[in-house]
């Protein structure tokens, strides 16, 4: 579903709630006429009221208040005694008029809009109010403390305002009948008593303290008299500290406790464990630690358990069989070793059960789901288990959600899934089989969403096979023959690593897919051949394609420029030749190109800088000449430029310090209106992956692609020096520019690319000392200067001398360590002597032996070559009878002129 089409919906649903919820009040009082008073009242306030869907319409002089939209009266007295103008979109000012409602006693205006405005003071006079419901109506500011006064309110809704605090909370102490209390996200870090002011409400039976930015439990406290609560949810603060154990005194009457998200550390404590009548425990994610204890048996009504995303280690307690109410259960993304509990099979209502990325060992199989009849989530992946099960077996379940990559189940093929009839999402990747996908399988799929069959070596021709899940990954198998067929329901086909073969053309251009609404199309590494096909009219719906290492050849078409979806290209290690088709230019939502490692020709094409949302250009080991187009600075969002082995000339622009992606740090939140790097849907992601070459060998990335930013301009014919505009791009991380002509010195400032962690410059004509300000590069892990004319001292630091003596070589007057090079004999060269005469003699004598050491050198060297290369030294020989031989006539024929003369 698009953006628009989800917008559409949400809207659609707010309406029918909105009108169904004033309807409903309106139908409620169609039996009496209400009182004049409290009509005057509500029109004053309608009058403040900003009403941009025109939901209070039926607000009228005309007709009776107790038949308005979400006015409810009293069906004796007539007068008004709730308001019900939830969702209503309203905003505006809310008029004292309300303090006219005399009988009021329920005021609900949440989901609404008031623009960041202060909650009304005046609210605290509404005496007769019980219910009062503000959440998630834009209000800001502090809470005013009036509200204490309204002793008769059972239930407080403040929460999901966002810029509301409070200064304290003792102006509470006058909510005598209190039983529910909603202040999630209301900002309450200056209130330090929060705990005990709560817990002096006898009857309070609910309390929402979510994201207030709480920081204390105060576990220091022995006893917490919440005689009455039933609900204690405290999730997302930063408590960090352990668990306090004052929660045993909730034992008689708390049924959940959500504890998620607060920065919670130490072992579980067993006060936990001792609220006997609880339903609901989430701890996740925090830094909790130690073994779960085995009196969690103890909590027979448990129905909810979530213990992931924290350190806990030690087995899973055999006392887990005792919670015969468990529904949900939630171990995952810890720490824990050993088997499987057979006890885990007795949980007879257990329908969702989470035990992925932990330690987990051993053997399962079926006595472990032997009553597990309404199981419909298992997800087990990340771990070291062994799923060997009877190939007969018939589960009890019908799952709807299976789990199981990098486990072992292999190497036969899981036949117990024939008998899933309701499965939508399959993951069995990396699981080990290796034998032949059966018959059944493909057609047992069509009513699976998302299959995850990647990397296992399973075998089939899938030539004649129809495929018709939304989401199809068989990358890394031994798959072979012609592309399978596919119907209009898939968007996702992952076929790469495999050996599919034939022309591409058969594939992209036969009748039968030109309906086809796939979102992401890889075929990367496979047997493919001959020239791409003109048939792009019939992908349009395309974001994601990668026909990379293939042996592709031709021209890109001109028609690919009809992809204008497309947000990622990859072409590589084909061999592709001519040069970049101009019709990309409409394809403006390109994010990522890679079309390096083939036989493409022609100039970098300028108007690439018009693509604004490129992250990644990969034009590397191709046949590109000419000038890298200043152009190319205006890609703001640009991370990966690699422009490597071509024949691209001319100098460096200095323009590139434009590239603000590579100079400024990126935000904490990122809006994107795409990301091109990843697609996802539902459970299933797929992943770009790139090779680059940043520290001297090729590396692939792909979920940590999106972190690297690297220019590599290496191995081409660039000239000039590096410009000192670079140095701008704090954010860089991989600089290479070897094996060019490059000039002149390394920028002074190189020090202030603090992020850098490679630089290569080697086998250019640098010259210079080593800037001092490397020595600031407290990343640097790779570096390669050699084969240039730097000369001096190589600069202290930690990093620079720990690097090889080879990342230097090839500069003969550099000196110190890493290098065998002593520093000390040319440092006391260059000092000057206090005596004047002395220090005439030396510069005298400095200068002759220079002299004589210089004549030396270049006599040797031009008559060692001559002496050694013989090829050089007869084109010296005919070379110099030519001189002769042309001195030798043009002095005959100016002699006789003169005689004749």
């Amino acid at each position: 579903m698009g953006a628009s089409d989800a917008t559409h919906m949400l809207f659609l649903l707010w309406f029918f709630a909105a009108t169904f919820s004033l309807s409903f009040f309106k139908t409620m009082s169609n039996e009496v006429s209400c009182n004049e008073k409290d009509k005057q009242a509500l029109l004053s306030l309608k009058r403040g009221l900003i009403d941009p869907f025109n939901l209070l319409s039926s607000w009228s002089s005309q007709e009776d208040c107790c038949r308005w939209d979400g006015v409810h009266c009293d069906n004796k007295t007539s007068r008004v005694t709730e308001l019900h103008l939830a969702y209503t979109g309203i905003g505006g000012e809310i008029s004292r008029s309300l303090l006219e409602l005399e009988f009021l006693n329920y005021l609900d205006l949440s989901f609404n809009d008031f623009n960041r405005t202060p909650i009304p003071t005046f609210l605290g006079s509404m005496g007769n109010l019980t219910h009062l419901d503000l959440s998630d109506a834009n209000f800001s500011g502090l809470i005013p403390h009036q509200l204490g006064n309204l002793s008769s309110l059972c239930y407080l809704y403040l929460g999901s305002n966002f810029d509301l605090y409070a200064d304290n909370l003792y102006w509470m102490s006058g909510l005598f009948s209190i039983r529910y209390i909603d202040l999630s996200s209301v900002d309450l870090h200056k209130e330090a008593d929060w705990l005990q002011i709560m817990s002096k409400f006898s009857s309070l039976s609910e309390l929402y303290l979510s994201n207030c930015k709480l920081d204390s439990l105060n576990p220091s406290l022995g006893f917490v008299n919440f005689t009455s609560l039933q609900v204690l949810y405290l999730s997302g603060n930063h408590f960090n500290h352990e668990i306090p154990n004052w929660f045993s005194n909730l034992s008689t009457s708390l049924l959940k406790l959500y504890l998620d998200d607060s920065s919670l550390k130490g072992e579980i404590p067993p006060s936990i464990f001792n609220l006997e009548k609880l339903e609901y425990l989430s701890l996740y994610p925090n830094h909790l630690i130690g073994k779960i204890p085995e009196s969690l048996g103890q909590l027979k009504h448990l129905t909810y358990l979530d213990l992931s995303f924290n350190s806990l280690n030690g087995p899973i307690p055999l006392s887990v069989g005792n919670l015969s109410h468990m529904r949900t259960l939630s171990l995952n993304q810890n720490q824990l070793n050993g088997t499987i509990p057979k006890s885990l099979g007795l949980l007879s209502n257990l329908e969702e059960l989470y035990i992925q990325n932990n330690f987990l060992t051993g053997t399962i199989n079926e006595g472990h789901f032997k009553k597990l009849s309404k199981l419909k989530d298992l997800s087990m992946s990340q771990t070291q288990l062994f799923f060997n099960v009877n190939s007969n077996w018939v589960p009890p379940f019908q799952l709807e959600y299976v789990s199981m990559s990098s486990i072992k189940i292999g190497p036969n093929f899981p036949s117990w899934l024939q008998s899933q009839r309701s499965l939508g999402f399959l993951d069995m990747s990396t699981s080990g089989i290796s034998s032949k996908a059966p018959s059944w399988f493909w057609n047992w799929t069509s009513n699976v969403e998302a299959i995850d069959l990647s990397d296992n070596h399973i075998e089939g021709d899938l030539s004649n096979i129809f495929l018709n899940s939304t989401v199809i990954n068989l990358r890394s198998n031994h798959f072979k023959g012609r592309f399978p067929l596919l119907s209009e329901n898939v968007k996702v086909l992952n076929i790469a690593n495999n050996s599919y073969s034939g022309p591409i053309s058969t594939f992209l251009c036969q009748k039968v897919i030109r309906k086809n609404k796939l979102v992401v199309l890889d075929v990367s590494n496979n047997l493919l051949s001959g020239e791409l096909s003109h048939c792009w009219r019939y992908w349009k719906s395309l974001i994601h394609l990668n026909l990379g290492s293939n042996s592709l050849a031709g021209r890109i078409p001109y028609s690919m420029g009809a992809l204008v979806n497309l947000q990622s290209l990859r072409l590589q290690n084909n061999n592709i030749s001519g040069d970049i088709p101009s019709s990309f230019k409409n394809c403006s939502n390109f994010g990522l190109i890679d079309i390096g490692n083939n036989h493409l020709t022609g100039i970098i094409p300028p108007w690439i800088g018009e693509m604004t949302n490129l992250l990644v250009l990969r034009l590397r080991s191709n046949e590109f000449k000419g000038r890298i187009p200043p152009q190319i600075c205006q890609l703001s969002s640009l991370r990966v430029l690699d422009l490597a082995d071509n024949s691209l000339f001319g100098v460096i622009p200095n323009c590139l310090k434009n590239i603000s992606a590579m100079a400024l740090p990126e935000p904490n939140i990122q809006v994107f209106p795409f990301d091109p790097l990843k697609y996802m849907y539902g459970y299933v992601s797929y992943i770009e992956n790139l090779k680059l070459v940043p520290k001297g060998k090729e590396l692939e990335y792909a979920r940590n692609l999106e972190f690297v930013k690297i220019i590599d301009l290496s191995n081409n014919n660039l000239s000039g020096s590096i410009p000192t505009e670079i140095c701008v791009l704090f954010e860089l991380r991989f600089l290479n520019l070897s094996r060019n002509h490059l000039m002149g010195k390394i920028p002074e400032k190189i020090g202030s690319m603090k992020e850098l962690e490679s630089i290569d410059l080697s086998r250019n004509h640098l010259s210079g000392i080593i800037p001092p300000s490397v020595s600031n590069l407290t990343f640097l892990s790779y570096l390669d200067l050699s084969y240039n004319n730097f000369y001096g001292r190589i600069p202290s630091s930690t990093q620079l001398q720990s690097f090889d003596a080879l990342s230097y070589v090839g500069n003969p007057q550099l000196c110190g360590d890493p290098l065998p090079k002593n520093c000390t004999i040319e440092e006391e060269s260059l000092k000057r002597s206090p005596i004047g005469s002395a220090e005439d003699d030396s510069i005298n004598s400095s200068f002759y032996l220079g002299m004589g050491v210089g004549f030396a050198a270049g006599f040797w060297a031009i008559c060692g070559a001559l002496f050694f290369n013989r090829t050089w030294r007869h084109s010296c020989f005919r070379f110099s009878d030519d001189i002769r031989d042309w001195i030798y006539v043009n002095t005959v024929i100016k002699l006789n002129w003169l005689l004749k003369s």
